[in-house]
């Protein structure tokens, strides 16, 4: 069944969990870069996920993206991530920022400068993505809509408490984010905004 194919009013707790969740695996190959997705809490749930892919040695160059200033911050969300991951002794030589976008589409269009400036974009072979596991779906959609066609990713979600594929539906926070979360896939497909995709 194609993501296109769904109605909002028929979706089940199954349908949701295939969608966002099904074949979203670590396929472990390093990559050029470590693309991490800001969001209000990305400090406490994505960085940690971005430093164990860099320690690891799956890339040594790690690209936190996003302008949005959360919870009282004077800085953006991005600026946050990268002055974190100095404090855990990531060299900043290694760390690449994107300050202007405000949502996912913007992440990719803005990073697309700030890696063709570094990397040069037909150099680029693969980009390990770091997003909280609800989003990597509409993340990856959005990747393979905007991005050029030779790059490959790597998905590695980054789970906070409550999302978690096994237990979204057991509380408010969860069941909340993944329905909004469904919607926007289907309304993003429908308008053409992403690829549509089929639902395993």
């Amino acid at each position: 069944m194609k993501i296109s194919e769904l109605k909002p009013e028929n979706l089940t707790d199954e349908l949701m969990t295939r969608l966002l969740y099904n074949d979203i695996n670590d396929d472990m190959k390093k990559g050029d870069c470590i693309f991490v997705f800001g969001s209000s809490k990305a400090v406490q749930y994505r960085l940690p996920k971005a430093i164990q892919l860099y320690n690891e040695g799956r890339a040594n160059k790690i690209l936190f993206s996003g302008g949005a200033v959360w919870n009282g911050n004077a800085l953006p969300e991005a600026i946050l991530l990268k002055n974190k991951a100095m404090e855990l002794s990531v060299p900043e030589e290694d760390i690449l920022v994107e300050t202007d976008s405000t949502n996912t589409k913007e992440n990719i269009l803005a990073s697309l400068i700030i890696l063709d400036r570094f990397f040069e974009l037909h150099k680029i072979k693969r980009l390990l993505i770091v997003t909280a596991s609800y989003h990597i779906r509409r993340t990856h959609l959005t990747l393979k809509t905007y991005m050029p066609s030779w790059i490959e990713y790597t998905l590695c979600p980054a789970d906070d408490q409550n999302t978690k594929k096994e237990n979204w539906h057991l509380n408010k926070y969860g069941r909340q984010r993944v329905t909004v979360e469904v919607n926007k896939i289907i309304k993003y497909i429908k308008q053409g905004a992403i690829v549509d995709d089929y639902i395993s």
